[in-house]
């Protein structure tokens, strides 16, 4: 049976064959993790020539729904797989998260945030709010990607060809202390990474201090973030290393709660 009498009974039958292959790509490089494979052991894998794979694969690329390692050849899961897969299980992570918000809200006194990220902004889609304090309400906000607590600390553990893709248009200035020089904002994402949160000097609206953790997969990679933020006077950069710690021990344990 040729190809294309292959390729016509499966049209159909309401499928289309380049689809379904692409598909089996993106299952055998996300049951490949953390490693990645080449392009030859993918097209071994999904029983398909090389140069098919290969154009295949490319065309994945293009699209961020997979990443190709420029010194190893190997294949991972792109952002934006891990993007819709944020926004698609939104509810599912909502539900597992609120009791850490809870506590994490009770322990610091403050506001504490649950964010995913959409499009080229972080969207907070959970808050806890302390019932004594009086606080402007986050949830459904949209907000920069280096201008918060959260941003920097989603920015920091994305691999470098996504940060650069993200810093690409001149960084807008909210406050006198936001971050809008290009080398100081990646040398502050390489502090994030080794202190395991991130801060906000009033780096959005100038009255808002925060520290954010990100919550990361199996390989690392960021698909929420837990912040807690409030007023300076509540939340002055003393406070910051004890904060710094809660955030981070509750990003780990929504981590653990997720299948």
């Amino acid at each position: 049976m040729s190809v294309e009498t292959v390729h016509n009974q499966d049209e159909s039958r309401g499928r289309v064959q380049s689809l379904d292959r692409a598909v089996a790509l993106l299952n055998a490089v996300s049951a490949s993790a953390p490693d990645g494979l080449p392009v030859a052991d993918l097209a071994v894998e999904c029983e398909l020539n090389r140069a098919t794979a290969w154009r295949l694969l490319a065309t994945l690329e293009h699209h961020g729904l997979v990443e190709r390692d420029p010194v190893t050849n190997r294949y991972s899961i792109g952002f934006a797989l891990t993007r819709m897969a944020a926004t698609a299980g939104v509810d599912g992570l909502v539900r597992r998260a609120h009791d850490v918000l809870e506590r994490l809200s009770r322990e610091t006194g403050e506001t504490a945030n649950l964010a995913v990220a959409q499009r080229l902004g972080l969207t907070y889609v959970d808050e806890v709010v302390p019932p004594v304090v009086l606080s402007a309400r986050w949830l459904g906000r949209q907000v920069p990607i280096h201008a918060t607590s959260a941003g920097k600390a989603f920015l920091a553990w994305l691999p470098e060809e996504e940060v650069e893709s993200m810093l690409a248009v001149p960084l807008a200035e909210y406050t006198a202390t936001t971050r809008t020089d290009q080398g100081a904002l990646r040398a502050e994402l390489a502090e994030i990474r080794e202190q395991g949160y991130s801060v906000s000097v009033g780096e959005l609206e100038s009255q808002v201090y925060g520290v954010a953790a990100a919550v990361l997969d199996a390989r690392r990679r960021p698909f929420a973030i837990v912040s807690v933020w409030g007023p300076r006077d509540r939340v002055p950069q003393s406070r910051f290393a004890e904060l710094g710690a809660l955030v981070r021990k509750a990003a780990a344990e929504v981590a653990t709660a997720l299948p």
